[in-house]
C-alpha cells in the first residue's frame, strides 16, 4: 500500500468569488481573514506552492476602522529610488485620500513576498462605497 501526501494542481482549484463588507471592521482582523481566504487556507486541498485561494471583493472601505492611536501614528512609506527620496504618509492623509489602499496595503503584506505572493495578490478587489462591478462572478457574501 503507497503512502502519500496529496498535493492540488492548479487545475484543482474551484474558485469562489466572494464579497466582505468592511462596514465597522477592525482593519488587522479584517486583513487576516482576507489573507487567508485568498492563500486558500480555509479549503481541505490547500497547498502552501500552490493557488488554492478564492477571490475576494471588499466594500465599504471607508468605514473600517483603525483601533487606539494608529489614525494619527501610523506610517506608509514610499522610495522613487533616488536620493532623498522617501516618502511618507500618515493614515488619516491616506484614508482621506484613497481608504480602499488602507486594506490593500495590509493585506498585501500578510502575503507570501514571492511570485505566488503577487499572484494571489490580484485576487483582491476594493472598492469605497456598497457597489461593485462583479455581479456577473455571482459571489457569496461572506461574513466575518
Amino acid at each position: 500500500m503507497k503512502k502519500y501526501t496529496y498535493s492540488a494542481k492548479n487545475v484543482d482549484n474551484q474558485e469562489k468569488w466572494w464579497v466582505v463588507d468592511a462596514d465597522g471592521k477592525v482593519l488587522g482582523r479584517l486583513a487576516t481573514s482576507i489573507a487567508s481566504i485568498l492563500r486558500g487556507k480555509h479549503n481541505p486541498l490547500f497547498t502552501p506552492h500552490v493557488d488554492t485561494g478564492d477571490s475576494v471583493i471588499v466594500i465599504n472601505a471607508e468605514k473600517v476602522t483603525l483601533t487606539g492611536n494608529k489614525l494619527k501614528q501610523k506610517n506608509y512609506y514610499r522610495h522613487s529610488g533616488y536620493i532623498g527620496g522617501l516618502k511618507t504618509i500618515t493614515a488619516e492623509k491616506l484614508f482621506e485620500k484613497r481608504p480602499e489602499d488602507i486594506i490593500r496595503f495590509a493585506v498585501k503584506g500578510m502575503l507570501p513576498k514571492n511570485r505566488l505572493g503577487r499572484k494571489i495578490y490580484k485576487k483582491l478587489k476594493v472598492y469605497t462605497g456598497g457597489q461593485h462591478p462583479h455581479d456577473a462572478q455571482q459571489p457569496e457574501i461572506m461574513e466575518l
